[in-house]
């Protein structure tokens, strides 16, 4: 089976519609037009267009497209804070906030046309932001799973708790896992590809892919194609083989 997946996007609609592109030449190429394309979450905060992320993948799925889309731990803090300003994500230490500088969540509300989040008080900016963002754009969040598995492959944003059978882990662990996952080289009985801790370049461990290499930090967004457990970056040139480090 020949999977596509792309990386973080984290608001960043032009680099979004260019790894599509990237997609649909190897996908020409291959005469495979209907492999599955699974984004692996953080659609939202820090870039200029969130919004139009949303938008431009609600439109996908409704015109057929075979795109899979997850939630990040970023899409989740959108999510909390439509449903309730009060909400704080467990995944965030107690003195952060969805809108605080440096987790992106003003970018997000200035593309619904939400300003100067971080000068007002958060029930005013909530308010603000119910009459601002879609329903259909607050139910896709709602909506995201949290992994996807085919042809042996588990995506999933920040990976999984090591040990732990898929049907029983902690949806904070699959949002926002880092160090006991990164760290265990075992193999975790699936390839796992995923997200959220950002990389310079896609990394292939032999148990698991790292597909984000920090769009959200002014870098690129990255595509790859899976096929039999083997990895490719999708280039101007074409694929670009990833080869397992061990």
């Amino acid at each position: 089976m020949r999977i596509y997946a792309v990386g973080d996007v984290h608001g960043h609609l032009d680099k979004l519609a260019a790894a599509h592109q990237r997609i649909a030449a190897d996908r020409e190429r291959v005469g495979d037009t209907g492999a599955p394309v699974v984004h692996i979450g953080d659609l939202v905060d820090r870039g200029p267009d969130s919004r139009g992320v949303i938008e431009h993948l609600i439109r996908g799925q409704e015109a057929g497209e075979n795109w899979v889309v997850l939630k990040g731990n970023h899409d989740r803090m959108f999510e909390l804070f439509l449903a309730d300003p009060d909400n704080h994500d467990p995944g965030l230490r107690a003195h952060l906030h969805w809108v605080s500088p440096n987790l992106g969540g003003a970018a997000t509300l200035a593309s619904y046309g939400v300003e100067a989040a971080g000068e007002r008080t958060l029930f005013d900016i909530h308010e603000t932001t119910h009459a601002a963002v879609p329903e259909r754009h607050a139910a896709f969040l709602r909506d995201l799973p949290i992994y996807w598995v085919a042809d042996g492959v588990v995506f999933v944003h920040a990976g999984i708790r090591p040990g732990v059978p898929l049907a029983e882990q902690a949806e904070d662990d699959l949002l926002w896992i880092r160090d006991e996952f990164l760290n265990d080289t075992r193999d975790h009985g699936a390839l796992i590809v995923h997200g959220h801790t950002p990389i310079e370049a896609v990394t292939h461990y032999g148990n698991r892919v790292n597909i984000d290499t920090g769009a959200g930090y002014g870098r690129a967004l990255s595509a790859v194609v899976i096929e039999d457990g083997r990895a490719w970056l999708l280039a101007g040139e074409g694929r670009l083989e990833i080869p397992p480090l061990r």
